[in-house]
């Protein structure tokens, strides 16, 4: 695939607005990057995988909790909001076997570790993600190689 910024250039744009909307601070970096992280497993894109693995390495995340987000069930390495954080990743990002899939009762776990705000930026962190899955998933970018590189 051809630069998808070139070919619409409105997706830089948008793209920085919602990185801006994502990072006003309510939830920590370190939280949205484990969930864009588990949203790039769960769709199985190995760039957005290696991608936020990196940043999560830049960050300073220890090797241990990039590992584990994989497995972040059983896993001893996250906090009560990381593990609803990645609960909702999963609930949004999977059919749930019994219909809905963000129910209620891990709604109230949500709202009982994030302020309305950081909820909702929760829920764009998700969706930020979600935005470039299809570009990631279609154009098959190469890991560890810059977008502008390989779309020029």
């Amino acid at each position: 695939m051809s630069d998808p910024s070139e070919l619409v250039p409105e997706l830089k744009e948008v793209g920085a607005s919602l990185y801006r909307a994502v990072g006003n601070r309510s939830v920590p970096r370190t939280t949205i990057g484990l969930v864009q992280l588990r949203a790039g497993q769960i769709v199985g894109s190995t760039y957005l995988t290696a991608m936020h693995s990196g940043l999560l390495r830049k960050a300073g995340e220890s090797a241990e909790r990039i590992d584990a987000v994989a497995t972040w069930q059983g896993a001893p390495y996250f906090t009560e909001a990381e593990r609803v954080a990645l609960a909702l990743a999963e609930a949004v990002l999977t059919a749930g076997p019994y219909g809905e899939r963000v129910p209620d009762e891990l709604y109230a776990r949500a709202a009982a570790c994030y302020e309305p705000k950081a909820l909702a930026t929760l829920a764009l962190a998700i969706g930020q993600v979600n935005f470039f899955v299809p570009l990631a998933l279609i154009g098959k970018p190469v890991p560890g190689v810059g977008l502008s590189e390989q779309w020029t």
